[in-house]
C-alpha cells in the first residue's frame, strides 16, 4: 500500500500538470486556452479537491487537478478547470466525472469545466458524457476528452510543435510501443531528451 501510494504521489503527470499547466491546456484544449488570461497566476485548489475526492472511488487515473483561472475579457470572472489524466479503461469513469462536477458545484456554487485526457490503448473506449434518466427526469452531463493514441496518426504535427506536451505525448506513445524492446525505448528516450534541448529547454525542464 505504501509503495502504491508513493508511486501515485510521484506520478510524472502530476508534476507536469503543476509545472506546465498553461501548456497542457494549450495543447489539448486550445479553444479554452484562448479564453484565459494566463498573465494571472493559476491557483491549484489541491486541498479543496482532496475534500471533494476523499470518499469517492479513485479509479485508474494518473493524476487530477482542480485549477482556478481567470477569463481574458475581465468581465466573466474566474473559471474552474477540473482535469483528469485517466490511465486505463474504466466503466465507471463517466459517473466519477459527474460526481466530481456535482461536488465542485456544491462547494463553489459554479459549474467547472471538466476535461479528461485518456492514456489507455483501447481504441473504442471514448467516454465523453454521462446520462441518467428516471420518469420525468433526465440529467445529461458532457465533458471534454482527448485520446493520446489518436496522436499516433499526427506524428508530424507532434514533431513540429514547440509545445512541451507534444514531446510528452510522443514519450507516452513510444513507451507503449516499446514495452518489449528496452533497447528501442532507450533510443527514443535519448532522442526525445535531445529534442527538448534543441527546443531551448534547460536541463531541469
Amino acid at each position: 500500500m505504501a509503495k502504491k501510494k508513493r508511486a501515485d504521489h510521484d506520478s510524472p503527470w502530476k508534476k507536469m500538470l503543476r509545472l506546465y499547466f498553461p501548456q497542457v491546456i494549450e495543447f489539448f484544449f486550445p479553444d479554452i486556452h484562448r479564453l484565459i488570461d494566463w498573465q494571472k497566476p493559476c491557483e491549484f485548489l489541491d486541498k479543496e479537491f482532496q475534500k471533494i475526492a476523499r470518499d469517492a472511488e479513485q479509479g485508474n487515473r494518473y493524476a487530477d487537478k482542480l485549477v482556478k483561472v481567470w477569463f481574458k475579457d475581465g468581465k466573466s470572472g474566474c473559471l474552474l478547470l477540473h482535469v483528469e489524466i485517466q490511465a486505463k479503461k474504466e466503466d465507471a469513469f463517466p459517473q466519477r466525472m459527474l460526481t466530481y462536477s456535482i461536488r465542485i458545484y456544491d462547494l463553489f456554487h459554479t459549474l467547472a469545466t471538466s476535461l479528461a485526457i485518456l492514456c489507455d490503448e483501447n481504441v473504442d473506449w471514448r467516454p465523453q458524457d454521462c446520462i441518467l434518466e428516471r420518469p420525468e427526469t433526465r440529467l445529461a452531463f458532457e465533458f471534454g476528452s482527448r485520446k493520446l493514441i489518436d496522436y499516433r496518426s499526427q506524428w508530424s504535427m507532434l514533431e513540429s510543435s514547440p509545445n512541451p506536451f507534444a514531446t510528452i505525448v510522443m514519450a507516452h506513445l513510444k513507451t507503449q510501443e516499446t514495452k518489449r524492446s528496452p533497447k528501442q525505448r532507450k533510443v527514443w528516450k535519448f532522442s526525445l531528451m535531445r529534442r527538448l534541448y534543441e527546443q531551448g529547454w534547460e536541463r531541469q525542464d
